[in-house]
């Protein structure tokens, strides 16, 4: 796998950035009081630090209540100790921004959006500061619900399975759109009525020391980066109810390119770290280290492409994660024809699978498989004539608490022609229901190298360690496997070219 470049663009995003003048709100009239609105006040702050070639817009200690602002050229907005820019509950106090998205969206309910600090076609913009943004996405989130009630949203715009107001009009804390020089450091991202922070087609994104509480409402995101290029993740902790950090590509021809995620701890009711929700381009040359996980209701390391678009050039390294749904999901789909998977290593990782929900805790907890299951493998699929290809596993450690139970759910050996290939489905690590490995389901890949791999489980399970189907040129070296009692742990189905240090662990059907 290549090495992938080394960020040099920090240098553009320095403190020295933008120039040095201060802009207090407070002058342009700001009242913190946390009721009165601020919004003219804030956005008159930024037009003179913009207007002024650049500068920074201090926001002092106390409660300013505020809509959307837009955020412009060289300017840093800047919080201070005990700041508070509080979120509007009302719905009309919110912009969208419009240029960017009639020729470029993919998905037209996207139009719709709207979010507290904004930026559009801007260069050298941050949000600095040990300050808190605090959306109060509940409070703003249940205002839409009421106003669907009372007729003034579209049912179109409803969840009405759910009953809640779809993601799309509830407003983000932050969305920038095709911007150059971004820098967040430091500042505590609060209660989003959606997700938290989007940043979309843009260039030279440092994101650092971000602290994000936001377990209010559905869909909360923690970091979302759709098609930008340049981008830097450390040092943030993370606690969300949806995914924690997600990377994602909409436009064409635009994708997610040299992509460096570091030293972060991440709480989800989703999945911790996941590309791919939505993959229309792609992602390349991503590398993902030094992560702690915990309390994830879903997977701690998703790596999905099924919208047409490809995958390559991934590396993840040192990721330590306790109490999670999964540990490891890797899908290769079809939702649109021409997803292409490969070049992933994973190394130097250790899981611990919880029996229960590991998201208990939540405010707002993750939605409750329909079907009996057992605890589910980790997992790495294609679909047929369409293989993952050149996956690299070593120094793996999953511990699973066992307790399969074939009363409960059952998948045997005997009906591996059985597992579901939802080819156009969703990817999610439960998507094909009961699987029969309790280690690794692996199905449809080309190419698989697994070194020094431990799995253990805590009491007995009926299923196999790990399953392998449709399976060309794998090669694993020293697995270990313990718990379980059973002679044979490794199935070897419509498998060609494997090599094993240990066949005698080995049933091939």
């Amino acid at each position: 796998m290549m090495r992938f470049l080394l960020f040099t663009f920090f240098v553009l995003i320095s403190p020295t950035i933008l120039l040095a003048k201060d802009f207090n709100i407070l002058d342009f009239g700001a009242i913190a009081d946390g009721k009165t609105l601020n919004t003219n006040a804030i956005q008159s702050a930024i037009d003179a630090a913009h207007e002024n070639g650049g500068g920074r817009v201090v926001v002092p200690a106390g409660n300013f209540l505020t809509g959307t602002i837009l955020l412009k050229s060289g300017v840093e907005l800047h919080l201070l100790e005990n700041a508070v820019l509080l979120g509007s509950t009302n719905p009309a106090d919110y912009s969208k921004l419009s240029k960017w998205k009639a020729s470029a969206i993919t998905d037209i309910r996207m139009s719709n959006w709207k979010a507290l600090i904004m930026a559009e076609s801007q260069e050298k913009v941050a949000i600095t500061g040990i300050g808190e943004i605090n959306g109060q996405g509940r409070s703003l989130a249940l205002h839409l619900d009421s106003l669907f009630y009372a007729g003034q949203i579209d049912s179109a715009d409803y969840d009405l399975v759910e009953k809640r107001p779809q993601f799309y009009i509830r407003p983000q804390l932050i969305e920038f759109v095709n911007c150059k020089n971004i820098k967040v450091r430091n500042v505590t991202l609060k209660n989003s009525a959606s997700w938290v922070q989007t940043y979309y087609r843009s260039e030279d994104i440092f994101i650092d020391s971000v602290r994000i509480e936001s377990d209010e409402y559905w869909n909360n995101d923690g970091i979302d980066i759709v098609d930008c290029k340049n981008v830097r993740i450390t040092n943030c902790f993370i606690n969300a109810a949806d995914d924690g950090i997600c990377l994602k590509s909409h436009y064409l021809p635009h994708y997610c390119d040299n992509i460096y995620i570091a030293n972060c701890t991440v709480r989800s009711s989703a999945s911790a770290i996941k590309l791919g929700a939505k993959s229309r381009t792609g992602f390349k040359n991503v590398t993902i280290e030094n992560i702690k996980v915990y309390d994830t209701f879903r997977s701690a390391i998703a790596i999905e492409c099924v919208d047409g678009g490809f995958l390559e050039n991934v590396l993840v390294n040192n990721i330590q994660a306790v109490n999670t749904g999964n540990a490891l999901f890797i899908r290769l789909g079809e939702r649109i024809a021409g997803s292409t998977l490969k070049n992933v290593t994973i190394k130097n990782m250790k899981v611990e699978v919880a029996f229960e929900r590991p998201d208990y805790a939540y405010k707002i907890r993750g939605p409750e498989l329909p079907f009996f299951h057992n605890t589910f493998p980790s997992s790495i699929t294609g679909i047929p004539g369409h293989p993952v290809e050149n996956v690299a596993l070593e120094n793996i450690e999953i511990i699973y608490p066992g307790r399969g139970n074939n009363g409960l759910a059952n998948m045997p050996l005997s009906r591996l022609d059985d597992v579901p290939e939802k080819v156009a489905a969703y990817p999610e690590f439960s998507m094909f229901g009961e699987l029969p490995a309790w280690g690794f389901y692996v199905r449809h890949v080309d190419g698989l190298t697994m070194k020094n791999i431990k799995l253990s489980i805590a009491a007995p399970d009926y299923r196999p360690a790990l399953v392998f189907d449709d399976v060309q040129n794998l090669d694993i070296k020293s697995m270990n496997i313990s718990g379980d009692s059973k002679p044979q742990h490794i199935i070897l189905y419509k498998t060609e070219n494997a090599t094993i240090d240990s066949e005698r662990a080995v049933l091939r059907k």
